[in-house]
């Protein structure tokens, strides 16, 4: 099976995501798309970040009507920070008949190769990129190489961040998720200071 790898702090997991996650599942050869919940991104504060549980669950309530998009917690279980590399190869090894590939947006491959071992994760794995607005110059050596696939997927430029500030701000951010995220964020408080 070939599967999909949409890894992000999903904080809070918007439909910007659904959007870009189902047009992966949809429209390119992949057969399931895995929302991986990063616990602790290198590159972020952890403290802006909700309880790793609280944003699987939100996870679990927006794809639950999607069944080609499932949520994945793999990275729960591995040391932290954690680096992609590490986890391509710990899937790898727990599913071997699977082919996993990344699915990111054309701004983080201008980036890829600061990526700990990117070479590695170039040598075994497919990477399907997906449209950015603000996306800068891409490094010459991703622009024609056969394991980077680019979707035409539509160009969503909605961010968790955004959102939060708006929830913070006492903005309406209704459309911006789905209903059952709304609820738990709303019922639960989140994102108020």
């Amino acid at each position: 099976m070939k599967i999909g790898l949409y890894f992000g702090t999903f904080n809070p997991i918007h439909i910007g995501h659904l959007i870009i996650a189902n047009h992966m599942a949809e429209h390119s050869d992949l057969d399931q798309i895995w929302m991986v919940v990063t616990p602790h991104n290198p590159h972020k504060q952890k403290s802006s970040l909700l309880d790793d549980y609280h944003r699987l669950h939100m996870v679990h309530l927006a794809t639950e009507d999607y069944p080609k998009i499932q949520p994945s917690d793999i990275e729960f279980k591995l040391p932290q920070p954690n680096y992609t590399v590490n986890t391509l190869a710990h899937l790898q090894e727990k599913f071997p008949k699977n082919e996993f590939s990344l699915i990111m947006g054309e701004d983080n491959l201008n980036s890829l190769h600061k990526w700990k071992n990117y070479e590695v994760i170039l040598q075994n794995h497919n990477i399907y990129v997906y449209p950015r607005l603000n996306s800068g110059e891409i490094d010459e050596q991703f622009i024609n190489h056969p394991k980077i696939h680019r979707v035409g997927a539509p160009v969503i430029e909605l961010s968790s961040t955004f959102i939060r500030e708006s929830i913070k701000n006492g903005k309406n951010v209704v459309p911006m998720l789905t209903n059952k995220v709304w609820e738990y964020v709303e019922h639960n408080l989140f994102y108020k200071k």
